[in-house]
């Protein structure tokens, strides 16, 4: 019932204005997905000859509280109302659907209900069609535990895979790579180390949104590598294509996390998306991998002036291993993330002022080696 109800209440005048300038920009290209069969039919239209004007659909308005109608103007849909076969002047329905994205395991109804249940009331509201393929307009409803979002999509299809060709098993979209970056804030001439790179989505978003800086990615896993490689080469070679620039500000390297070929103190940021111990590692070895690699990024992370963005939905065991990296890493501020439906946290973290080599955590062992050497001891001890 409340997101029957919703629908009525919304401000849709604003956003379907912005809907109706980004269209009018890319009204060339006819309709969204699943509407190749009539796009040459609407570049014709859109090039060729006018639109008449009694072919012109506005979208209804939104009325004003009190049952007041509101006087400003909004969206005509000129570009998409005319298909193949139609000569009479008469207005077309604009068609919609909406695609809901849920998170949270606390909810009485799944995705498609939601969406199903607010689309009806969208149908009511605005008397359009709904249309799963050939649609004009994509109402997108983002429900994140108890929080709903609903925006009017403007790009063809998701941007998350823009600049990926070859897929891991946990690539990270990118947009989130963005966002990440945007954290971080990089400046020009910044070294930036991407220490467990997996399919180089991180340092290739920054490489092409942020290229004053020089980004260095790498991983243990050859596989890995290679597809890093692929995905710089796929870039490369779509700016090849078209007459632009290939190169990128990106290197590749596969090396040890705990052992990196790096100088003491020569990168200015540090940004990764950490093993959840999921679909990759596991949470137990995360008591070890986290607080050896939290250390082997203070080394070569300046001291005073550096900073890390580090991805993880292991909460628990990388809030464990910062406390015992008190004296290198201090935490700023956290971002919280729906990663696949998992609820993850972006750490934006400050190196401070010491310098490595001279704080407790320098000589800090972790469980594992402990308990290999005292394994070894009672070894002796026994022969």
């Amino acid at each position: 019932m409340e997101l029957h109800e919703l629908a009525s209440k919304l401000p849709w005048t604003k956003a379907l204005e912005v809907w109706k300038l980004n269209r009018s920009l890319k009204k060339k290209k006819g309709h969204r997905k699943g509407g190749n069969g009539s796009k040459s039919k609407l570049e014709n239209v859109a090039t060729d000859s006018p639109v008449p004007n009694t072919e012109q659909q506005e979208l209804p308005e939104a009325p004003a509280p009190g049952g007041q109608t509101n006087s400003e103007s909004t969206p005509d849909m000129e570009s998409s109302m005319q298909e193949s076969g139609d000569t009479a002047p008469e207005a077309k329905v604009i068609k919609f659907r909406v695609t809901c994205n849920r998170a949270g395991d606390k909810h009485s109804f799944s995705s498609n209900e939601a969406a199903r249940d607010f689309g009806g009331a969208v149908q009511e509201f605005f008397q359009w069609k709904a249309d799963m393929t050939k649609f004009d307009i994509e109402v997108l409803l983002n429900i994140h535990n108890e929080e709903v979002v609903i925006g009017i999509a403007l790009t063809e299809e998701s941007l998350h895979r823009r600049n990926i060709s070859h897929f891991g098993p946990t690539t990270l979209r990118s947009t989130l790579c963005y966002g990440m970056l945007r954290l971080c804030k990089p400046q020009v001439s910044d070294i930036i180390l991407d220490p467990m790179c997996g399919t180089g989505a991180i340092p290739l978003e920054g490489a092409i949104e942020f290229n004053s800086s020089f980004y260095i990615a790498g991983d243990n896993y050859d596989m890995a590598v290679n597809r890093t490689v692929n995905n710089i080469c796929h870039i490369q070679k779509r700016r090849a294509e078209k007459g632009g620039a290939s190169g990128l500000p990106i290197d590749t390297v596969r090396w040890d996390l705990c052992n990196l070929p790096m100088r003491t103190s020569s990168v200015d940021i540090i940004i990764t998306d950490m093993p959840f111990g999921k679909r990759m590692g596991s949470r137990k070895k995360n008591w070890d991998l986290y607080p050896s690699c939290l250390r082997e990024m203070a080394r070569v992370c300046r001291p005073g002036s550096g900073k890390a963005v580090l991805l993880t939905q292991d909460k628990k065991c990388f809030s464990k291993a910062i406390s015992r990296m008190g004296g290198l890493w201090r935490k700023l501020h956290t971002v919280w993330v729906n990663v696949g439906g998992l609820h993850a946290g972006v750490y934006l973290l400050k190196r401070t002022g010491a310098v490595f080599g001279e704080t407790p955590e320098d000589i800090y062992e972790s469980r594992g080696l402990t308990n290999t050497q005292a394994d070894e001891k009672d070894d002796k001890e026994l022969s």
